[in-house]
């Protein structure tokens, strides 16, 4: 008689966070800022932000614990993680620009390890190779049915920022990806 194969049950909530080859975090608290401006106002904001704000696509600046995310051509995700208002940075840029605080909207889940790359590609169609996706590479992609933005901090550690409201999704497909990388 030919070999059957068997599904094996398993708890909702088993190995969530943690496995052999990725380890899931939940980012501490941020500031996040949601930025809108002409090139004209770089300069200005870049200064008053402390972070150069990156002109080309799928780019990101960092100074310290803030960090900076191309968009669009004329949009940024601005993040700070030891939670300095942004807002009150941006204000002092003297430039005309749109700022909208989005700290309350989105949390974050940094991926790590050496399966990272596998865990986020199985809700994100997005190559995520060194070669195409270098450290500081950033985008606004989808994972499943949710969008978020995603940042490279090195070569197998990634930032997933999402809307709060999805968070436990995003969480759980990342934890069912983090559990396939094994195998």
């Amino acid at each position: 008689m030919a070999d059957l194969a068997t599904a094996t049950r398993k708890s909702a909530l088993t190995a969530r966070g943690g496995f052999s080859e990725v380890v899931l975090t939940p980012a501490p608290a941020a500031s996040r800022l949601s930025l809108r401006a002409g090139a004209d106002a770089l300069p200005g904001l870049s200064a008053s932000l402390g972070v150069t704000l990156p002109t080309r696509p799928k780019t990101s600046a960092s100074n310290g614990k803030r960090h900076a995310l191309w968009l669009g051509p004329d949009e940024w995700l601005v993040i700070d993680e030891s939670e300095a208002d942004l807002m009150a940075a941006a204000t002092t840029s003297g430039t005309l620009h749109s700022a909208v605080d989005v700290s309350h909207r989105n949390v974050a889940v940094v991926v790590s390890g050496p399966g990272a790359e596998v865990a986020i590609n199985s809700g994100c169609p997005q190559d995520l190779s060194l070669a195409i996706f270098p450290v500081g590479a950033c985008s606004r992609t989808i994972f499943g049915k949710v969008e978020i933005v995603l940042l490279r901090l090195a070569e197998d550690t990634f930032r997933v920022e999402c809307w709060r409201s999805f968070s436990p999704y995003v969480f759980g497909m990342l934890s069912e990806g983090a559990a396939d990388a094994g195998h």
